[in-house]
C-alpha cells in the first residue's frame, strides 16, 4: 500500500469518528428537546416522533428525488426492516419505557445497544471480538453506569427494577443492533442519503397510523404559538440535526469504520445528554459524572487501540 492511499485511508477513517460523534452529540441533545416539547407544549410521543421525522423526510427526499425505488424486491423489504427497526420500533419502546420504569434505567439498558451489535456480527458473521474490544465495552458501559446512576447515588436514592418498562428498554437496544447488522449489506450498494430517506419512509409509514388511535387530540396549534416559539424551534432542532443530518452522519461512518466501531459511540449519549442538561437545563454535575465520562472515553480508546 502506498502513502497516499494509507493516508486516505486514515483520513477516511478520522472522518467516520468525527461523524458517529457529531451524529450523537445530535442525538444526547434531542432529549432536552423532546422534554421540552412533551412537556411544555403537551405533545405525545408518537407526536414528537411522527412531526420530526415527516419534516426531515421531506428534506431528505429533496435532494434524492431521483432515484425513488431499490433495485430488488429484497433490498426494499430490508430497507423497511431498517426503518421500522431504527424508527417506529426504537423511538416508541423507548418513549413509552419511561412510562414504566425511571430515565435512569431506560438510558443504562438502551446504552446495551453496541453489545448486541457484537453479540450478533460475531453470531452472523462468524467473527471473534478481541479482548480489547470486549474490556472497552465493558469499560465503556460501566462509565455510562456511572453517568446515569451519579445523580440518585449522591442523593441516597436506589435504582429501581421494573420489568416491564426494563424489558421495553432492553428492546430499544436490540431493535437498533438489528438494524445496524441489516444495513450493513446496503451500506456499500447505496448512497447515505438514499438509506436515510428510505429509513424515514417506512418509519413513518409504520407509525403515522399510531396518531390516530391515541386517546389524545394532535397538538399542532402549540408549536405555531408565536408567544413560544421555542417548541417550533426544538422541534425543527430534532428534525433538522437530530433526525436528518444525524442519520446521515450515522450511515456514512457505518460505511467507513464499520457497525461495530460506530455504535460504540452511542456509550457518549449519557454523558453528552448530561451535560447539554446542566448548560441548558442548569441541572447538577456529579462527582460520579465526571468520573463516568472518563471511563466512556477511556473504554473507547482501549476498544479503537485493540483494532489497530
Amino acid at each position: 500500500m502506498t502513502l497516499g492511499k494509507f493516508n486516505n485511508l486514515q483520513d477516511s477513517k478520522v472522518a467516520g469518528h468525527i461523524a458517529a460523534f457529531i451524529a450523537v452529540l445530535c442525538w444526547g441533545c434531542s432529549f432536552i428537546s423532546s422534554k421540552i416539547l412533551m412537556e411544555g407544549a403537551g405533545l405525545t410521543p408518537v407526536e414528537v416522533y411522527v412531526y420530526r421525522f415527516f419534516i426531515a423526510y421531506l428534506l431528505i427526499l429533496a435532494l434524492t428525488s431521483k432515484q425513488i425505488r431499490s433495485r430488488s424486491r429484497r433490498d426494499e423489504i430490508q430497507l423497511a426492516l431498517c426503518g421500522i427497526c431504527s424508527g417506529t420500533l426504537y423511538f416508541l419502546m423507548e418513549n413509552y419505557a419511561l412510562k414504566y420504569t425511571s430515565t435512569g434505567n431506560v438510558s443504562l439498558l438502551s446504552s446495551i445497544s453496541p453489545i448486541f451489535t457484537a453479540i450478533l456480527l460475531a453470531f452472523l458473521y462468524k467473527t471473534r471480538m478481541r479482548a480489547g474490544e470486549i474490556w472497552g465495552s465493558v469499560v465503556a458501559f460501566a462509565g455510562v453506569a456511572l453517568v446515569i446512576l451519579s445523580e440518585p447515588i449522591a442523593l441516597g436514592l436506589g435504582l429501581e427494577i421494573h420489568p416491564m418498562g426494563d424489558l421495553l428498554s432492553l428492546s430499544c437496544a436490540l431493535s437498533w443492533a438489528i438494524y445496524s447488522i441489516a444495513i450493513k449489506r446496503l451500506i456499500p450498494i447505496y448512497s447515505s442519503l438514499f438509506i436515510t430517506r428510505k429509513l424515514f419512509f417506512y418509519g413513518l409509514i409504520s407509525s403515522v397510523p399510531l396518531l390516530f388511535i391515541q386517546h389524545e387530540p394532535l397538538h399542532l396549534g402549540a408549536l405555531f404559538n408565536m408567544q413560544q416559539p421555542a417548541y417550533l424551534f426544538n422541534l425543527l432542532f430534532l428534525a433538522v440535526m437530530c433526525s436528518s443530518l444525524a442519520y446521515l452522519l450515522w450511515n456514512g461512518s457505518m460505511k467507513l469504520i464499520g457497525p461495530l466501531s460506530t455504535n460504540n459511540y452511542i456509550y457518549f449519549q449519557a454523558p453528552i445528554t448530561m451535560i447539554a442538561g446542566a448548560l441548558i437545563l442548569g441541572e447538577t454535575i456529579y462527582a460520579l459524572g465526571y468520573v463516568g465520562c472518563i471511563l466512556v472515553l477511556g473504554g473507547l480508546f482501549i476498544a479503537d487501540k485493540s483494532k489497530k
